[in-house]
């Protein structure tokens, strides 16, 4: 969800209990108002009922108890009944001829005097029906909530839009920025004082990271070439003694033992440089590799070593597996798992390779006891006494399958299964 999108719905659902609670409050401080406008009507009728009155006493004879032919009523009280007379309001249901209905209305009942006689007055008004305003108030408290939320979202899409285009677009560059590439990135200028330090601390952290990654790239080639060219000299000096001088069996053996060291070296350091390429994303380039064609590449290129140890390789494939990614990469990804296969595998049995859709699996015989999956994929993991392994295989392979979100399994259920799982077949 979009952070504009976010932060409207909260605001939508603060609006909701805000604006109930408003409506309650106005509810009342507008039924208040009314009754007080009501009241003063009521008020100002009695002052014009008495002025009428003494101008035509008639009006004080005519009783109306049921309020049929007026809106008010003079009832002759006694002196002491006045005196303890207090006037009041009160409200109480009628019978509306152009409703045909019973309505609410307001009575205001109050003594007067003329002359020597007292009289109890009763007015009468209409007053709101409470029920209907109410569902008026519902009504339109529903609608103003709609049209805010509506305005809350027209703002956030037209008018914040444009506020925030400077940090959509840094993140649009941070989406597709790829350090490998040595790409840049362009900020958006800004009147925003947050936007400017953010666009500033991307682009320090951008640059200190970039010359970090040069130089560390600069480093391990350096490093690695450095290496093996030592290696490489001291492997051969060491063959061209062995040839041209007549040596025991115990020295025999331990120039044996430095060059089978230093081969050790020699492909430990090997592998040490493409597991780091691998991690500092130095491939770049990536096509559709068809995982079928090239298992069955790589399985000839070890048909040899598996006939030295008289095993043998069983395809079966439910589909046809093709995923977008560095072909170099899919080959060392494959040839660390079918020769970990090959290598840990009991002779005269048989390495299982299945194939579907979007799963590689491959399975072999080998001891009898499972694996601790935490730790069969770090470096330098050894199995048993082989000193010719560098420890790297399978961390490698591990490496590889990071990189393209390919979900790398270990289990055993009596074989030792290793299975590549795509989640987003290409």
């Amino acid at each position: 969800m979009k952070l504009l999108n976010y932060t409207s719905r909260y605001l939508a659902i603060l609006l909701l209990p805000l604006i109930t609670v408003w409506a309650v409050l106005f509810y009342y401080a507008m039924l208040d108002e009314i009754y007080d406008s009501l009241d003063d009507g009521l008020e100002n009728q009695k002052l014009l009922m008495v002025e009428r009155a003494a101008i035509d006493p008639s009006i004080l004879l005519q009783d109306d108890p049921e309020f049929k032919k007026h809106v008010y009523n003079f009832t002759r009280i006694d002196k002491e009944t006045y005196r303890n007379f207090k006037e009041s309001y009160r409200d109480t249901l009628m019978f509306m001829l152009n409703e045909e209905d019973y309505e609410p209305v307001r009575i205001y009942e109050s003594a007067v005097t003329f002359g020597n006689d007292y009289y109890k007055l009763k007015i009468i008004t209409s007053m709101v029906e409470e029920d209907d305003l109410v569902q008026d108030l519902a009504i339109y408290i529903i609608a103003l909530y709609l049209v805010l939320v509506a305005s809350i979202l027209l703002l956030n899409n037209f008018l914040l839009r444009r506020i925030w285009k400077p940090f959509y677009s840094l993140i649009a560059q941070l989406r597709s920025f790829k350090i490998e590439k040595n790409t840049s990135i362009e900020t958006a200028p800004t009147n925003i004082e947050e936007f400017r330090i953010l666009n500033n601390t991307v682009d320090k952290l951008i640059r200190k990271s970039t010359d970090s990654y040069v130089a560390q790239k600069q480093f391990i080639e350096n490093a690695s070439h450095e290496l093996q060219t030592p290696l490489g000299i001291s492997i051969n000096k060491l063959e061209l003694f062995l040839e041209n001088n007549t040596l025991t069996e115990n020295q025999l053996a331990d120039i044996a033992t430095v060059l089978e060291n230093l081969g050790r070296l020699t492909r430990l350091n090997k592998s040490l440089l493409l597991l780091s390429k691998i991690e500092n994303h130095q491939f770049n380039d990536e096509e559709k590799v068809d995982f079928n064609s090239l298992t069955k590449t790589i399985v000839s290129d070890f048909e040899d070593l598996a006939e030295h140890k008289k095993m043998k390789f069983t395809i079966s494939s439910s589909g046809s597996l093709i995923y977008k990614m560095n072909e170099d990469l899919a080959i060392i990804l494959l040839t660390n798992l079918i020769k970990n296969a090959l290598v840990h595998g009991k002779r005269k049995h048989s390495v299982q390779i299945k194939i579907t859709k979007n799963k590689w699996q491959i399975s072999n015989l080998g001891k009898m006891k499972v694996i601790d999956e935490d730790t069969l994929f770090t470096r330098f993991r050894v199995s048993g006494n082989r000193n010719k392994s560098t420890g790297l295989g399978l961390a490698i392979a591990k490496a590889v399958a990071n990189k393209y979100g390919i979900d790398i399994h270990y289990s055993f259920e009596g074989l030792h299964i290793f299975s590549l799982r795509f989640a987003d077949v290409k």
